[in-house]
């Protein structure tokens, strides 16, 4: 909004010439992200536990510590995020760009499936909200939605097709089958971040590593010298994206000064389904889905060993993990908390090392 008000005084005032530049206004939504989630934190913290005397109903068969820990901290403090978010991006970025919509789109439509996840099982006093099975399909809709949006903004041949890292010029054209396989990026990344969130600060911080690993790929893309010195798809206005991501970025670091250990707040499936259906749609949109996998390589480890556990105890009985997801395997042998965290925070930032070498390993 502020581009298209700002920008027309540019020629009698010099100093609003820097709105033009989507570096300052990347900067400026992380910064004005930051200020929102710091400011209304406070009081968005104390209005949730007035509303959840109880907290977040924790996991009977999870770590034993966690009933001492973590109880009667409130959840859905992805709200303020999404809020911190919303506003920023609205702010900063161009209203007329349609993949600023998309990204929205899934964001807040992720973040309302999460919410009444949340209230179910606030209401439920159970760490069983909806059922998978709805929220599968809530999710499949949302994400069907802004792929089939992207299509049609979006100019052959990059409209069903995907890139693949390392390889210049190699796109693999899906046809129609583009739609499913982005419903499951999509809501893949966002399954995965979520269940990632499960301790104090680790989910927020390799999200906005990741955040910020796909801010610079959104302007690369979105800038047509860049994305052809470093060959990779040039994706007209996808550079506007990078201040959706920069909002993410302060969103995240304002909710972390809450979050952090022990956490006065938790984000629940409120914030952690919309930060990573959010990534999902950015990925498709700057087609750098497989690049995803690498830079958010950590929630693909996590789903993983879900899905491990799961079909080896269906299989044969048996348990490969202490407990699933894997951070709480590793609790279960001892680790602290604040260990694993940290060093789960570390391979994040080596894996988004990695994915960005891809930009220029071709």
């Amino acid at each position: 909004m502020l581009p298209w008000l700002l920008t027309p005084l540019a020629d009698d005032y010099a100093i609003f010439n820097v709105v033009r530049y989507l570096t300052f206004r990347t900067g400026a939504s992380i910064v004005t992200a930051m200020l929102i989630a710091f400011v209304f934190g406070p009081s968005v913290i104390r209005w949730l536990k007035s509303k959840q005397r109880e907290g977040q109903p924790i996991r009977e068969d999870g770590p034993e510590s966690h009933l001492l820990t973590k109880k009667g901290t409130p959840t859905m403090g992805g709200s303020l995020i999404l809020v911190a978010l919303a506003v920023s991006t609205g702010l900063w970025a161009d209203i007329q760009n349609s993949y600023v919509w998309t990204v929205l789109l899934v964001t807040l439509g992720f973040g309302a499936i999460g919410f009444y996840d949340d209230y179910l099982k606030l209401t439920k006093r159970s760490s069983q909200g909806t059922s998978s099975r709805m929220k599968f399909l809530l999710q499949c809709m949302v994400a069907g939605l802004a792929c089939l949006a992207f299509i049609a903004q979006t100019a052959p041949p990059l409209d069903t097709t995907l890139a693949l890292p390392f390889f210049k010029d190699v796109l693999i054209d899906f046809g129609w089958f583009f739609v499913p396989f982005s419903i499951f990026v999509m809501v893949g990344a966002s399954n995965a971040v979520n269940l990632t969130d499960g301790l104090d600060g680790l989910a927020i911080v390799p999200v906005m590593i990741a955040a910020g690993c796909f801010a610079l790929i959104a302007y690369l893309a979105g800038n047509a010298i860049f994305a052809n010195y470093l060959q990779i798809n040039h994706v007209p206005g996808a550079g506007e994206l990078a201040i959706l991501c920069g909002a993410m970025i302060g969103a995240g670091l304002g909710f972390l000064w809450f979050n952090a250990p022990p956490a006065m707040v938790f984000m629940g499936d409120t914030g952690s389904l919309a930060l990573g259906g959010a990534l999902g749609t950015i990925a498709m949109v700057t087609k750098h889905e497989l690049v995803l996998a690498i830079i958010g390589g950590l929630f693909v480890l996590e789903a993983i060993s879900v899905i491990v556990q799961v079909a080896s105890f269906k299989m044969t009985g048996k348990r490969v993990f202490r407990m699933a997801p894997l951070h709480h395997h590793f609790e279960k042998k001892g680790w602290a908390e604040p260990t694993i965290v940290i060093r789960f925070w570390i391979i994040a930032v080596i894996l988004a090392i990695i994915g960005l070498s891809t930009l220029k390993l071709r």
